[in-house]
This record gives structure tokens, C-alpha cells and sequence, in this order.
């Protein structure tokens, strides 16, 4: 819960008009019961007119401005609130989007959209009630207490039995109510990952005719969480039912205890009226204590999962000397070694990669081929510092990848990853992607990238708008696309993840030539499976199961490394047979 209120201390001045709105409102409304108690027993008997009509207008005004300051309350309340989880989701986003790679794994996909979601929204409903119910109740409560105090201590004295048990029970329910909680958004994370992998898959599953077997799984997780939130919303519930049957015990006995003390002249029947309100009131106010103890719960347990993804430690700078035995190589892998299980902490995982070592100069061309999980793009996480490795060094210009601050890394590099995104936005803006380009290098990057012919043909152009995931582009304008993103910032490193695989053979001759051409400064690094993209690479490296089996030039490697041979054979046999 201290994360909510360090986000409310940001509009404290704001809840505070809020709340004494709604403390004026709740003085109001209980001011009504009281003079309706005095109208009955003495304004209307007095027989006077007059006074009568200036208490019915005065109770007529009570509850218009009772109403005019519950309205002004509640605006200013949801107002403050959607503020308050403004800020929560921002701060959110803000530090999901600068996770390392490890820290992105530990949290997951679906645990992190549904923090944004609804854990977010839970910490905004609580925030709205805290400014409403959270003054109103209490109020209402000890209010009602005492006016009721005053008019009848008999009476009252019903209530002073019944309240505190209530109070009990709600407190006890409540504090059991948080872990439950806890674990109902545990379940509904495996729910939005199911779903997100359904919905990403969902051509793949039709494909393979497996939309019974996902929906299964989908009814067996959907199920899981339903069992969940039925057990802790079960629980929760106690207090309700409980107050309902005290409501009905209090009123019974007020309407007995009055009627007996009316018959016998120790009270007036207005007295009976009033404090049936007032008890009802002070009822619904126990009632609503106990849904703010459930909102309560289920806010500090989403704050909670909040709090520990903000609290996540930023990915730090690292002051290291330059490169010892620096050379003029741009980019130096030194001897390393990375897992991705180890990151969560496993230390007897095998290596994803081991023992790595290769240095590039500056403005050189790096081809990567190998197998599925080999390592190939984790060679791209580590350079980019998306990990850290575990053993050995990454170097840039001399100077270890950890040294350099995150953006400044960054700038470095133009990429197109394997499983890249193509946004919900125009052509354009997903080439410019917030840069502030010419119109030449946009124009430029686009025929490098081989894009124009398409794009050319189109009737909106560069203004054509792309679906989700580039929907309504085929895989080779997809790639061309990304490629011309890439290409326009002039980076000094350059790099290509598999992203010439849904291009015919001319169109890969092309793109590479033009990059060749026109971006002979930047340090390009080329993972494929096609040997024809990388022969003509500066050096190629070869992996196998993490581990480098073959480096040096294509010629060189049609000699000492069997793997690579036998690659180049099987495609330029299926080429020269296409």
C-alpha cells in the first residue's frame, strides 16, 4: 500500500478538497434523519404553518446541498484517481520498456500486461474509494453513533453491541483476504499468456486443426483462475451476509424496544423513525467499510506486484578500463559465455554460448549461420547488451558494452530482428519511428532496402497504412519495410537477423549490393541461413550447439569446415535444380 499513497501524496492537495467535500456531504445527509425527528415530534404537532414550512424548507435545502456536494465530491474523486493510475501505468510502462532482457524474462509477457491492467486498475478504484467511502463511512459511522447517542441512549445502545462484532469479523476477513487475492492475479497472468499465445498462433492452430486442443487448455487455465476468484470472492463475503442478518436483528429490535418505550411515554414516535435511519445508515456504512477492506485487498496485493517491477534495479553502468591489449578491432567478442537459465539463477544450465571469441574491424561485414538455438541471435542480445555475459567480455570500439551509458549504446546500431514488429501506424512513420530524418534518407533507405517498388505501387504510398503485426503486408514487404527502418538512421553497426529470408534470390543480391554500396561505413553483421546472403562476408562464423566449429571466409570455410560445406552444397544443389 505505500506505493499507492506515494502516488496520492503527488494530488494530496487535490484529495484533500475531495474528501472535505465529501466530509460536508456526509454531515448534510447526516443532519436529514434529525430534522425529520423534529419535524415529527415538534414542529408538526406545534400546529404552526409557518414552522413548518421553514423546517420543510430547510430539510429540502439540507438535502439539495447534500446532494450538489456528493456530486462536486465524486467528480473530483474520480478525477484525482484516474490521475493517480495515469502516473502508476506511465511509471509502469516506463520501466517494463527498460527491463534487461533478464529481469523482462523473470517478470513475463503476460504477468506484465496484466500489472498494467488490471493491477493497475485496482490500485485506481481503490484510490477513487479512499476520497468517497473512506470518508463517508467512517464518518457515517461514529456520526450515527453519537446523534443517535443523543436522541435515545437506550436505543443506542443496540448499535454499541452490534457494530463492534461487525468490525471484528470484517478486520479478521480482510486480513486473509490479500494473499488470496495474490494468488487470483497469478492466475489471471496465465490466463492473458494463453490467451496472447492463442490469439499470436491462432493460424497456426486452425492450420494444424488444433483449436479444440487449445480450446481445452484455454477452459483448463480459465478454470484454474475461476476456482480462485470464487474461493477468495467466497471468503470476502462473509461480512456481507452477517451485516444483512444484524441489519435485520438491529431494526426488529429498535421497532420493539420503541414501540414498548413509545407505549409507555419514555419517548416520542419521531424518535422511531429517525433512528430506523440512522441505523440503516450506520449499517450501510459497516457494509461499506467491509467493501472498502475488499478493495483493499485486492489493491495492496496489485500494488504489491507494482511495486516489485518498479523496484526492479536498473540495468547498472559499469566503469571498466578500455579493451585490454586494444587493438583496431571495432567489435571483439573476448572468450565468452552466456545462458539464458542462468540468468534465473540455475547454475547448472549448459551454455547457450560458449567460449566466443572473434574481433571485427570497423566498417567489416560478419556472417552468422547456423542451426535453430545455436546462439546466433543471443551473439545480437549480448552485443546490444540485452544480458550481460556470464563469462568473458563484449567490446565497441574498445570500450566494454557495459561501459557505455543504454541510449548511447543503442544510437550504435540499426537492427532488424527476426521476429521484428511492424506497428498499427502509416508506412512512413514506421520507417521514421519518431526520427527526425530527411526526406533523402528516407528516400534513400527505401530503395537500398529494395521497399520502393512496392511501396511505389501502392495508392496511398508511404502513407499506407499498416495493420497489427504488418497484417496486411506480405513476409517479403514486411522485411524490406524493417530493412528500410534500419537503414535510415546511417548506423555504424548494422544489423540483419534472418532478415532476408522471405526475399527471392534477386531481391537478397540487390539489398546486399545496395548495402555494399552506400553503406560501406557501417560494421554489418548478417545472421541467415542462406549461404548465398553471407559469402561474401568479410568472415563468417559457424555455430553449433553455442559453440563456434567454423570462423574465416567463405573459401576458407568450404575447406575446413565440414558443417559449412555440407550447407553450401545442399542449397546450391536446391538452387541449381529451382
Amino acid at each position: 500500500m505505500q506505493l499507492i499513497f506515494r502516488y496520492m501524496k503527488t494530488f494530496a492537495s487535490a484529495i484533500c478538497l475531495s474528501m472535505f467535500l465529501k466530509l460536508i456531504a456526509t454531515f448534510f445527509e447526516l443532519a436529514l434523519p434529525y430534522i425529520l425527528e423534529h419535524m415529527i415530534d415538534h414542529v408538526v404537532p406545534s400546529g404552526n404553518l409557518t414552522y413548518v414550512i421553514f423546517w420543510g424548507i430547510a430539510m429540502i435545502f439540507t438535502a439539495l446541498l447534500c446532494w450538489i456536494f456528493n456530486i462536486l465530491a465524486n467528480r473530483k474523486a474520480v478525477n484525482n484517481a484516474h490521475h493517480i493510475s495515469y502516473n502508476v501505468r506511465k511509471d509502469l510502462f516506463d520501466k517494463t520498456i527498460n527491463l534487461s532482457g533478464s529481469q523482462f524474462d523473470a517478470f513475463g509477457l503476460p504477468s506484465l500486461t496484466s500489472r498494467m491492467t488490471s493491477d493497475s486498475y485496482n490500485v485506481q478504484s481503490f484510490a477513487q474509494a479512499f476520497q468517497t467511502i473512506c470518508v463517508r463511512a467512517p464518518i457515517m459511522l461514529v456520526g450515527g453513533i453519537i446523534v443517535t447517542l443523543t436522541i435515545d441512549p437506550v436505543l443506542s445502545s443496540i448499535l454499541c453491541i452490534m457494530v463492534p462484532i461487525l468490525l471484528v469479523v470484517v478486520l479478521s476477513v480482510s486480513r486473509r483476504g490479500i494473499p488470496l487475492y495474490n494468488k487470483v492475479q497469478t492466475r489471471l497472468d496465465d490466463v492473458t499468456r494463453v490467451l496472447r499465445e492463442n490469439i499470436t498462433g491462432i493460424r497456426v492452430i486452425k492450420a494444424l486443426s488444433k483449436t479444440e486442443y487449445e480450446t481445452e487448455r484455454f477452459r483448463d487455465i480459465n478454470q484454474k483462475m475461476t476456482d480462485q476468484d470464487m474461493q477468495a470472492n467466497t471468503f470476502m463475503a462473509i461480512p456481507g451476509p452477517s451485516m444483512q442478518l444484524s441489519l435485520n436483528i438491529g431494526l426488529t429490535l429498535v421497532v420493539l424496544i420503541g414501540a414498548y418505550r413509545v407505549n409507555a411515554g419514555l419517548m416520542k414516535p419521531g424518535v422511531i423513525l429517525a433512528f430506523l435511519t440512522y441505523f440503516n445508515l450506520i449499517m450501510m456504512s459497516v457494509m461499506a467499510l467491509n467493501r472498502i477492506f475488499m478493495m483493499t485487498s485486492k489493491a495492496s496485493a496489485s500494488a504489491d506486484r507494482i511495486a516489485l517491477v518498479l523496484a526492479a534495479e536498473d540495468e547498472p553502468k559499469v566503469i571498466i578500463d578500455t579493451e585490454p591489449d586494444s587493438s583496431d578491432a571495432y567489435i571483439h567478442f573476448d572468450h565468452v559465455s552466456f545462458s539464458y537459465r542462468k540468468q534465473q539463477s540455475n547454475k547448472d544450465m549448459e551454455n547457450c554460448l560458449s567460449d566466443i571469441d572473434f574481433t571485427m574491424p570497423k566498417g567489416g561485414t560478419l556472417g552468422i549461420i547456423g542451426p535453430t538455438g545455436c546462439g546466433k541471435t543471443t551473439i545480437i542480445n549480448l552485443l546490444m547488451r540485452f544480458y550481460d555475459a556470464d563469462e568473458g567480455a563484449v567490446y565497441i570500439n574498445g570500450k566494454d558494452v557495459r561501459s557505455y551509458e543504454k541510449d548511447e549504446l543503442h544510437s550504435l546500431f540499426g537492427s532488424v530482428f527476426q521476429n521484428d514488429i511492424v506497428f498499427n501506424d502509416t508506412l512512413k512513420e514506421n520507417i521514421l519511428f519518431g526520427r527526425n530524418l530527411s526526406d533523402e534518407q528516407l528516400s534513400t533507405a527505401i530503395q537500398d532496402a529494395q521497399a520502393y517498388e512496392y511501396i511505389s505501387q501502392l495508392k496511398e504510398g508511404l502513407d499506407y497504412k499498416a495493420d497489427i503485426k504488418g497484417a496486411n503486408l506480405s513476409g517479403g514487404q514486411k522485411q524490406r519495410l524493417l530493412i528500410s527502418r534500419a537503414l535510415a538512421g546511417n548506423p555504424d553497426i548494422l544489423i540483419l537477423d534472418d532478415s532476408s529470408s522471405a526475399l527471392d534470390y534477386k531481391t537478397d543480391a540487390l539489398l546486399r549490393k545496395a548495402i555494399a554500396e552506400h553503406h560501406n561505413d557501417s560494421t554489418l553483421i548478417m545472421i541467415a541461413q542462406r549461404v548465398s546472403s553471407i559469402q561474401n562476408a568479410d568472415q563468417i562464423l559457424v555455430l553449433e550447439d553455442g559453440r563456434c566449429i567454423g570462423h574465416g571466409t567463405h573459401s576458407q570455410l568450404l575447406e575446413s569446415c565440414d558443417y559449412y560445406r555440407n550447407i553450401y552444397e545442399s542449397q546450391m544443389g536446391e538452387l541449381s535444380e529451382g
